[in-house]
């Protein structure tokens, strides 16, 4: 006899279907499930716009409100007119050149002026080397300028008598910056001169680029030593040699230094400096570029220069008779004159006249 099997009693909350079979159930119910969504995704997309308005437009107002207030409080108003430009300069620049070329003028409202650009503008004038602007409230803007200060003269001529005439001359400060000054202090023409830059082009705000006119300026960088800036005061160096640097100081000393190791040249000619005025003897050329036996040559004496003089080629100098500027004259006596006295006779001869010349 066989047994029926029997079936386990279900629970009460268990579910009918698995999982696999509600996932196909949900599949199926495609179209209500998808109205459902869209219209919830709607919303929020609307709920995002909205919110996104609304701060723009509360952005806008904000920013419209602060700009009224920020013109009517301060770009429109009077108390904040510039009414005081100070320029201070340590050179030649003038008051009206620095407000042309800043574009500042008073009157206008301190708020609108742009310290940047006026900086930046006052910056490219070749003779400015530093600048400040500051804006002092209400109404004054404070401008210092730093200017640059010239080392030296330079131009392409190899010759050049007088700089402030001449076109083709130009200022040049320890950086190698080029200038060209409307006003021209009377301590310019003392400046040493740099001749022969043919290879450089020569412009105002530019620096200079060729090798022999960087070695001129920093020969005069190191010639202002003490010793060396009162001893040997450079006052023209020509660099159309290409090979050397020809320097002529104020005593008319020629001295001819090589591109590389000015310091140590310089060193070598404080030694024959110093020997020359221990043995009070003029320097009148220098040769540097060598290292051993350099040639030196001296100028001559007074003495010496005197001799040739009176006498150039060795003969016995002539000795002149000075001459007498009015000569003598002679008088012949006077023969008494009968029946007169002496009285009358001197007088009779000094009446008489003198024959000048007369040989006996």
């Amino acid at each position: 006899m066989s047994r029926i099997p029997t079936e386990r009693p279900r629970a009460r909350n268990q579910r009918v279907s698995n999982t696999r079979q509600r996932r196909q159930q949900h599949l199926l119910d495609v179209k209500v499930r998808s109205h459902t969504a869209t219209r919830y995704r709607n919303k929020r997309i609307l709920v995002v716009v909205s919110k996104i308005v609304l701060s723009i437009l509360v952005l806008a107002s904000l920013i419209a409100g602060v700009r009224y207030g920020a013109k009517r409080l301060f770009f429109d108003n009077p108390d904040y007119r510039l009414s005081k430009i100070e320029v201070r300069s340590d050179g030649t620049l003038l008051r009206e050149q620095v407000l042309e070329t800043a574009e500042l003028r008073e009157g206008e409202n301190i708020f609108r002026v742009n310290l940047a650009r006026v900086h930046d503008q006052l910056q490219q004038l070749p003779q400015v080397d530093e600048v400040q602007v500051v804006r002092n409230m209400p109404g004054e803007i404070d401008i210092r300028i730093t200017e640059r200060k010239p080392v030296a003269w330079i131009t392409t001529d190899e010759e050049m008598s007088d700089p402030f005439t001449s076109e083709a001359a130009f200022l040049v400060d320890a950086r190698g910056v080029l200038m060209k000054e409307k006003k021209l202090l009377p301590e310019y023409l003392g400046l040493p001169v740099i001749a022969g830059c043919a290879n450089e082009s020569l412009e105002a705000g530019k620096v200079i680029e060729s090798f022999e006119a960087k070695s001129a300026l920093e020969l005069l960088r190191l010639s202002t030593r003490s010793f060396m800036q009162t001893r040997f005061q450079i006052r023209e160096i020509d660099v159309s040699k290409g090979y050397c640097l020809l320097v002529t100081d104020k005593n008319h000393t020629r001295v001819t230094f090589g591109f590389d190791g000015l310091e140590a040249q310089l060193q070598r000619l404080e030694q024959f400096l110093i020997y020359s005025d221990d043995s009070r003897r003029e320097l009148e050329t220098v040769n540097l570029l060598v290292q051993r036996n350099i040639p030196v040559t001296f100028t001559k004496s007074p003495t010496e220069i005197i001799n040739e003089t009176i006498d150039p080629e060795g003969e016995e100098p002539k000795i002149l008779k000075a001459t007498p500027v009015h000569p003598e004259t002679k008088t012949e006596p006077v023969p008494a004159i009968k029946g007169k006295s002496t009285a009358s006779a001197s007088k009779i001869r000094k009446a008489m006249p003198v024959e000048r010349g007369r040989k006996n």
